[in-house]
């Protein structure tokens, strides 16, 4: 009965059978960020028109080769990892000025989401970033978006988790961004 049931299903709708998955939308290679980890490759769709400095402070850093090496520093379980500190303390940042927040009403904190890390100063923003694990609404409009994992979050997974208000981790057994690049400039 079952077997007449799916077969009358593919005669009567035979579309339905040899569905396939909708294309990934086509990225801008100016706007996509690529970041090479162990595991693999990460690839980020950035949102110039949620947050054009912030995107632009990306793009400037990742060539001037800045983010190359630099650790995942705070890695939270069911949260975030958060990374663009040269120091690997969570102290540190670029030697460009700070950002003004660009704080979007529409997007929302949910898994693949990066942001900008910032101190209590809105600000503040600089050259540290975070990637979601979870969704966080309590994030909603209190950092800048700027972009979203469109392929690797597998790997992003994988970083090694480290909350440093509790452990201590020697830099060098932190996971670390191999390499940063913007899609445009990879030959």
């Amino acid at each position: 009965m079952l077997r007449r049931a799916l077969l009358a299903a593919a005669v009567l709708a035979p579309g339905l059978a040899l569905a396939q998955p909708a294309p990934a939308p086509k990225l801008d290679p100016e706007n996509t960020l690529v970041i090479e980890l162990k595991t693999g490759r990460v690839v980020i769709a950035m949102r110039p028109d949620l947050a054009p400095k912030h995107v632009e402070r990306i793009k400037v850093l990742a060539r001037r080769g800045f983010y190359n090496g630099i650790v995942f520093h705070r890695v939270l379980e069911g949260f975030m990892a958060q990374t663009g500190d040269p120091t690997g303390t969570g102290g540190g940042g670029s030697d460009l000025g700070n950002l003004p927040a660009e704080f979007s009403r529409t997007e929302r904190y949910t898994r693949g989401v990066v942001g900008m890390a910032r101190t209590s100063d809105p600000n503040s923003a600089n050259s540290q970033f975070f990637i979601m694990f979870a969704d966080a609404p309590s994030l909603n409009g209190q950092y800048t978006i700027w972009g979203r994992v469109t392929e690797g979050m597998e790997h992003v997974d994988r970083i090694r988790k480290v909350d440093p208000q509790r452990e201590r981790v020697a830099k060098e057994a932190l996971d670390k961004m191999v390499r940063v690049r913007v899609l445009a400039d990879i030959k």
